[in-house]
């Protein structure tokens, strides 16, 4: 199990690529499911949840070329899709296994897919999902921690559905479902997420039938069949929001390469907010850290507010700006685990329910840190760019669930992060 050892206060300069979106890689490789010929990514991170995905679509009878001939490209072909099955041995550590649900009783009319895991940051109900399918006629049965599923004589049947709370993966996953299934589906309070209209476009280029992506509301009209397609992910807008929150805090000036603007749009105004200074050119994007970062307020909320994928990055910057911030965090319940490992670097953290008070402090020192979670990994390794000393950081494979190299790219602009084998 690796670490890693970051030295703080070295600033960063130069210029980093933004990686592909997992988030959007993931439902777009299960959405291979549903082509009757090919589907070719590109722009794919190099990350473990993908391979996993990978390894599970082979299981399911697909050929998979994954990185063969381009670390960042796949080829998915899923014709010969026989085994509707995802089983716990490979889809136990990824949450986004529940989106080959859909897909599959869209396709072949059944499946059977374990519950999902991922990081214990909350509950994140699969049973919204159910709900949906079951809307369009699918059934359900709970058989020793597998979902049992099977479409109705026909198949899955068009509805109007609402989602009680907004759901990203619910969202795709109905929305997949809904590309093959009689009629016309209404979401009605779906998710916004630019992950969500990047899947819906790659959908329409495969042939699907639907509008109001980027709204609350997305129509879907059913088609007898969709084909394979080549598509380009997005660049990840989380990744990117990481690295502005790195310079904020090791100060110095970068340029991002393949900036996701119009994703990152509510991210960026509160970043101008605490003094860094975001220069668009074209479509990249120079960020300098201020002489002093300043304090702001956030509120998690599903897009276009700020994303909860981003609280415990800002949460890190604010542990160094002058004055205070209150971070309430509105999605998920558990999601402050990284404030005890904060404290650690001498951070003034107080709690209160959803709330998470920060109070800047004059300097951070390094010190021994575990990680939680995806996001919590990352908020650790940019609080220690800014401490005096040196930090080890514990239980990184957080980090390279949802990150492609997050520590070499922050190593090429200058900071002192080693990674060794605990």
């Amino acid at each position: 199990m690796d670490k890693l050892i970051v030295t703080g206060g070295f600033p960063l300069k130069g210029q980093v690529r933004i990686s592909g979106a997992k988030n959007a890689a993931l439902p777009l490789m299960a959405a291979a499911i549903l082509a009757e010929s090919p589907l070719k990514l590109t722009n794919l991170p190099a990350l473990g949840d993908l391979l996993t995905m990978g390894r599970l679509l082979r299981f399911m009878g697909g050929q998979v070329e994954l990185g063969r001939l381009n670390a960042n490209e796949a080829e998915l072909d899923l014709t010969g899709l026989a085994r509707p099955e995802a089983p716990h041995e490979l889809v136990k550590t990824m949450r986004a296994s529940a989106l080959v649900l859909g897909p599959l009783l869209a396709r072949l009319g059944r499946a059977k897919v374990s519950l999902p895991g991922g990081c214990a940051i909350g509950v994140r109900p699969i049973d919204l999902h159910l709900k949906a399918l079951q809307a369009m006629g699918a059934i359900f049965d709970l058989s020793g921690g597998d979902i049992v599923a099977r479409a109705p004589e026909g198949g899955l049947q068009g509805a109007e559905i609402r989602f009680e709370n907004v759901t990203v993966t619910g969202t795709e996953n109905v929305m997949m479902a809904a590309t093959l299934a009689q009629g016309r589906t209404v979401l009605a309070n779906a998710a916004r997420e630019p992950e969500v209209v990047d899947t819906g476009q790659a959908l329409r280029a495969m042939g699907a039938r639907l509008t109001g992506l980027g709204t609350d509301t997305i129509i879907i009209d059913g088609v007898s069949s969709l084909k394979g397609a080549s598509y380009e992910v997005m660049p990840d807008r989380i990744e990117a929001g990481t690295l502005l929150a790195a310079v904020a805090l090791a100060g110095g000036e970068i340029t991002l390469l393949g900036f996701p603007h119009e994703a990152l749009a509510t991210v960026l105004a509160k970043l101008r907010a605490t003094g860094l200074t975001l220069t668009p050119q074209g479509p990249d994007l120079v960020a300098r850290a201020p002489a002093t970062l300043m304090a702001a307020d956030v509120i998690t909320q599903p897009h276009p507010g700020f994303p909860t994928d981003m609280q415990a990055q800002f949460m890190a910057m604010m542990t160094a700006a002058r004055g205070t911030s209150v971070i309430t965090e509105t999605i998920f319940e558990n999601r402050f685990m990284h404030v005890g490992e904060l404290r650690r670097l001498g951070a003034n953290i107080s709690l209160e329910g959803r709330t998470a008070v920060v109070r800047g402090v004059e300097s951070l020192s390094g010190a021994p840190l575990t990680a939680s979670d995806l996001r919590a990994s990352a908020s650790l390794v940019l609080a220690s760019l800014a401490a005096r000393g040196e930090s080890q950081i514990h239980r990184v494979y957080h980090l390279d669930r949802g990150y492609e190299g997050l520590d070499r790219k922050l190593s090429s602009l200058g900071a002192s992060i080693q990674r060794v084998k605990a």
